[in-house]
């Protein structure tokens, strides 16, 4: 009698616990569906605002982070020179001090021309930052003994796409640039681990009237 009764009230507790279990879930996923808001969910919520309220919005993130404040005196041209926020983010990540212990960074120096772009997207000035990466890591390279074929290797990447870039410039700056990688080409004959003859071969691809 005691078990077929215990059997019973198990019975019935399952059939008491299984609904909420369910509601439980449910629950759950609507709130892990609701946990990567999206730009329209954004969006939805500006439209909200008055112009008080956007203002106020904006110089909250604007006070939040360095780079916020970047972005938006690129955006605008707020700033006498514009790259200069973005250089002096490359060369810390480029060329560090290692009398103070600090290190190389390709992700961080790649991430400042990635802002940029985002911020500005100039031509002319994505070019001058690409060149401008391109002549800190060759120095650098050149100048400490290393063996980071990671760096080497972006090396020559953004060498490649500085190249590209810069051929679709006016004539004007697009020879002052040519002229500043061709100086890199140069260093990097220094560098070994083939750098300077990827670079040899990418000049001549890319540029076989040029220099």
């Amino acid at each position: 009698m005691i078990l077929g009764h215990t059997s019973q009230i198990s019975d019935v507790w399952s059939g008491m616990v299984e609904p909420r279990r369910v509601e439980s879930w449910s629950r759950m996923a609507k709130r892990k569906s609701k946990s990567q808001p999206t730009w329209t969910d954004v969006k939805a919520k500006l439209a909200e605002f008055d112009r008080t309220a956007l203002l106020g919005l904006i110089q909250s993130l604007y006070a939040a982070h360095k780079e916020n404040q970047t972005f938006l005196h690129a955006r605008f041209g707020l700033a006498e020179d514009v790259l200069e926020p973005y250089k002096k983010t490359i060369d810390r990540w480029l060329w560090p001090d290692l009398f103070r212990n600090q290190n190389t960074s390709v992700s961080k120096a790649k991430r400042a021309i990635s802002d940029y772009k985002k911020a500005v997207g100039d031509p002319e000035g994505l070019a001058e930052l690409m060149v401008f990466y391109c002549e800190r890591a060759a120095g650098f390279s050149s100048d400490i003994a290393s063996d980071d074929e990671g760096y080497f290797d972006a090396l020559v990447r953004m060498f490649e796409q500085a190249l590209k870039i810069v051929n679709a410039l006016s004539v004007e700056r697009r020879d002052d640039l040519l002229t500043r990688l061709d100086s890199v080409r140069v260093i990097s004959q220094r560098i070994g681990y083939g750098v300077g003859d990827d670079m040899d071969f990418l000049m001549s691809k890319v540029t076989p009237k040029r220099l």
